[in-house]
């Protein structure tokens, strides 16, 4: 948490990953010590409950029992003021199915019931916690028949402003929207735009604003007012031959050297602060991982030292 915050970072997403027959006990400790030096440290943490495929609550008694986990923990941990519920709804890693028999939507219909339950809950614990819906992918394929059934962010949304509608809620969803904004490859820059496709970048904010306007407006859930948080951005950089003993594996991508990193972040960060309901841009990660398979998207190496990003997200946090 001090090289969080060391680094200009002012709030931190921590995870609770839900699985059935699971409890809020059993999450708690870890939580609490995350939640505790986060605070010590002046960096809001912010509550990411979620779940992998394997788990996806799609019947009543599964919602029930995540929206009961994620209430129990954000009354547990007062610190808490902000709950992301779900992680990259539009993906088949974290919810399945992702379409119905008749290659109709599955997966945004399911998750308007399981976010509606989850915002209910979680506003009986306090009314003034903030609900964050979404936490979506940046790409998906919108393909039924694909081996990997994803859907794109952009009708994901069509299809949650759908359900909304359909199931005649007279209330919100949510208090704020979460996209995850990585490039196609580390070597995208945050200032590439994509108005013929269906993914969705930082550049694309008048897009992602047109879109909640088109599911919400009109409704009691707000659409194209509503504040946004980019929740994931990450940018992987080479490792120099003097680090390289800190890390394993082997690379799986190509990704940028430190500079062009702190380039893309700086950039991010600055685009991020001129769209007006865009409330923060999460770095994901602050110090590397040590598996060269994994994200190498830190402001740190593996070992702790700082990369050129480090200082450049520092100045970029303070000001335009």
């Amino acid at each position: 948490m001090k090289a969080a915050h060391d680094a200009g970072f002012r709030s931190i997403a921590l995870s609770a990953v839900w699985e059935r027959g699971g409890t809020a006990d059993a999450a708690l400790g870890p939580l609490r010590r995350a939640v505790k030096a986060a605070v010590a440290n002046e960096i809001e943490p912010v509550l990411l409950v979620y779940q992998l495929s394997s788990n996806t609550p799609v019947d009543p008694a599964g919602r029930s029992a995540f929206a009961t986990f994620a209430a129990e923990l954000a009354q547990r941990l007062p610190d808490v003021r902000t709950v992301i519920v779900g992680n990259e709804p539009n993906l088949n890693l974290f919810w399945m199915p992702q379409f119905a028999p008749d290659e109709s939507d599955a997966a945004a219909s399911a998750y308007e019931q399981l976010l509606a339950e989850s915002y209910d809950s979680l506003k009986k614990v306090d009314s003034d916690l903030k609900v964050v819906g979404g936490a979506l992918a940046p790409r998906g394929s919108d393909d039924a028949n694909a081996s990997r059934q994803t859907h794109s962010p952009t009708q994901f949304i069509v299809d949650l402003g759908r359900a909304y509608r359909a199931s005649g809620r007279d209330r919100p969803l949510m208090d704020a929207f979460s996209l995850h904004v990585y490039g196609e490859s580390p070597r995208v820059p945050p200032t590439l735009r994509h108005p013929n496709t269906t993914s969705l970048g930082i550049a694309d904010y008048p897009k992602l604003v047109r879109l909640l306007g088109q599911a919400f407006d009109g409704t009691a859930q707000p659409g194209s007012r509503l504040p946004v948080l980019y929740a994931e951005y990450g940018v992987e950089t080479t490792i120099p031959p003097d680090k390289a003993a800190a890390y394993t594996g082997h690379e799986v991508i190509q990704p940028v050297d430190p500079t062009t990193q702190a380039h893309y972040y700086a950039d991010a960060i600055r685009l991020a602060r001129r769209q007006p309901t865009v409330k923060g841009i999460y770095i994901f990660h602050v110090v590397d991982e040590t598996k060269l398979e994994g994200l190498q998207s830190g402001v740190r190496y593996a070992d702790g030292t700082p990369k050129p990003s480090l200082e450049g997200v520092r100045r970029a946090s303070l000001g335009p």
